[in-house]
């Protein structure tokens, strides 16, 4: 395709606005650019029917959202689902600094995302020139990237300049996965005439963009190996004859490279035989060997070490994030032996605790470099019985929860933990709001399979545009499972309005928690003086019906009265062709306190002793 040019009397402004914006997602499309998701404005005119021209060619699929803010989640979600960025697309102004809280969580949660937008040109700056703002500053602190045009307008860009754009935004995205902005400035006329689109499609449809097959440049190809060439020092090695635990926090890396992590993970226990403490939003196999799933149940004193074992002589391999639990932490702490964490190409530290040396080259290729010996040596005996006695401790808690938590009758949120995991199709994917549903179903959903994909945004832990990144996931992965309170629910009630694309529903099936309010806030030593300003001032209840909202915007929904209702209430729901709500009441103030005493309960039990001898 060749560059624009206003120097030809034939190619006016507006025509070279549009085949710039065309050239630029035509670049970014063939690096492996498949979503975008748009939102309107005027300045972002160019960038709008490139989006739009592309998308009905079929090269595209194009999303229209009125919601920056929501549109931005919901694009970090169809992102995290594939591994592969989406672009969303506003006009300049406050469009821009609705950008910014997806934007925080796709740096903290390392997910590739491009974040194009429309700016006024240079000359229009500093002048008091209408929905003109620094805009190009706003999102840069969390960005990986900020990448703009010519000053003077993108219809002064080279072809070789549009691809060179593209490829570093691509490459920045996803080498290091994160935000990437492009502001880019356009110069009016911004629209072309409806013959000047024709025209300016029919050119490219019988050029450039026919019989288009997808490829990368090199830039693009080197960005997921970049990781692979450092060599970790000597320090950051342990014995796999010596023993040890592997601590698996949530994934933190791209979709398509879990595979390789889980294979590297596999090889690693098999040599060693370590217990291995699994987050449910780590990217494990199903039938990994060594799991303990009920960790953040049994610590502190029900997971012992075997007799002359202590812990500053316990090794420690920590893949990721610490997951969320001040159990967990304060255990970590105390063990004082080698702690060696991995982290998947995040550079930054991830160590809170500040007693492990980090490395960011990967599990599978920290792996690679480990001198184990035979891969098939009989395991320590001391390791095997570490491992087993662990995994009995795991299966004894897990068949207790089940007796001590109700099957039926009155809905406490552990026990729906329990009751969904029983109940949902094993493979249907999960994602867990990030307040009280992801530490319930860590602690409480001990009889789920493993075989689901559970995600949580836990990069910035917040509760912004949860509902978007509910659909953002059910775009890219199809049929997915939102557990959510009522206040996260509330606070992205605009995220009803994704519930199709394209005329095409949305299979979102939202459970819906509701307890009065923050419930979180009931779990945490929060006072409030006088007692009746705890819900003014943390929990916060509010008066919407969600069920009646989730019906205006055409979503159909049921109550949940008791735990005997929900096989029922899920089948129905995962038979509906698009989005579902699923309402659950429960009490706050009695589910905090039970939760206390399941754990004390816990503490006190009378374990069996492991039947494994080293």
């Amino acid at each position: 395709m060749s560059g624009p040019t206003v120097s030809d009397p034939a190619v006016t402004r507006a025509i070279a606005n549009l085949q710039a914006a065309v050239g630029l997602l035509d670049a970014l499309r063939r690096h492996g650019l498949a979503h975008v998701v748009l939102c309107p404005g005027s300045r972002s005119g160019p960038l709008a029917l490139a989006a739009g021209g592309l998308a009905r060619a079929g090269l595209l699929t194009l999303t229209t959202a009125v919601d920056e803010r929501s549109a931005a989640f919901l694009a970090l979600g169809s992102a995290t689902a594939t591994g592969h960025a989406t672009a969303v697309i506003t006009t300049s102004g406050t469009a821009v600094a609705n950008l910014l809280p997806a934007a925080v969580e796709a740096d903290r949660s390392c997910q590739p995302l491009l974040l194009i937008t429309a700016d006024r040109p240079r000359r229009l700056k500093e002048c008091g020139a209408n929905q003109t703002v620094n805009q190009e500053a706003f999102l840069e602190p969390v960005c990986r990237w900020l990448g703009s045009g010519p000053d003077c307008g993108l219809d002064a860009a080279s072809e070789a300049e549009l691809q060179q754009l593209a490829d570093q935004a691509w490459h920045r995205a996803h080498a290091w996965p994160g935000p990437v902005h492009l502001n880019l400035a356009f110069e009016e006329p911004l629209h072309a005439s409806a013959p000047e689109q024709e025209a300016v499609w029919a050119s490219l449809m019988s050029g450039a963009l026919e019989g288009f097959e997808l490829q990368q440049s090199p830039v693009a190809q080197s960005s997921s190996q970049s990781a692979t060439s450092v060599e970790p020092a000597p320090a950051l090695r342990l014995d796999p004859d010596r023993p040890g635990v592997v601590v698996v926090g949530p994934w933190r890396g791209l979709t398509d490279e879990c595979w390789a992590f889980g294979d590297a993970l596999r090889r690693w226990q098999e040599r060693s035989g370590w217990p291995v403490l699994v987050d449910p939003l780590a990217a494990v196999p199903a039938d990994l060997p060594g799991q303990v799933r009920g960790w953040d149940l049994l610590l502190p004193d029900q997971l012992p070490l075997p007799d002359g074992l202590a812990l500053d002589q316990l090794q420690v391999l920590r893949l990721g994030p610490l997951p969320a639990s001040r159990r967990l932490e304060a255990w970590l702490k105390a063990c004082t032996g080698p702690q060696v964490l991995i982290s998947e190409r995040e550079p930054r530290n991830l160590d809170p605790l500040q007693n492990a040396q980090q490395w960011s080259g990967g599990l599978a290729a920290w792996a690679q470099l480990q001198d184990w010996g035979e891969r098939d040596q009989p395991l320590s005996p001391e390791n095997r019985q570490l491992c087993a006695s662990w995994q009995q401790r795991d299966q004894e808690v897990t068949a207790w929860l089940g007796q001590r938590l109700p099957a039926s009758g009155a809905v406490n949120e552990p026990a729906l933990m329990q009751a969904l995991a029983r109940n949902l199709p094993p493979e249907l994917p999960v994602m867990l709001a990030a307040s009280s549903p992801v530490r319930d179903w860590q602690a409480f959903a001990l009889a789920d399979p493993g075989r689901r994909r559970c995600i949580s945004f836990r990069g910035a832990s917040g509760i912004d545009g949860t509902l978007s990144l509910g659909f953002g996931l059910a775009a890219a992965q199809g049929r997915t499972l939102l557990i959510t309170g009522d206040l996260a629910l509330l606070h992205d009630s605009n995220g009803w309005l994704h519930r199709g694309v394209n005329g095409a529903p949305l299979p979102l099936v939202v459970v819906l928690i509701d307890n009065g309010g923050g419930g979180i806030f009931q779990q945490l030593p929060v006072p409030a003086a006088p007692a009746e300003a705890f819900d003014q001032l943390f929990a916060m209840p509010q008066q919407v019906d969600p069920l009646a909202l989730a019906a205006a915007h055409g979503v159909p929904g049921r109550q949940i009265a008791c735990l005997d209702d929900l096989p029922l209430a899920l089948e129905w729901a995962l038979a509906q062709p698009g989005p579902v709500l699923l309402r659950v009441c429960t009490d706050r103030t009695e589910d905090a306190a039970l939760r206390l005493a399941l754990r004390r309960e816990v503490q006190q039990l009378t374990m069996a002793p492991s039947s494994v001898q080293p």
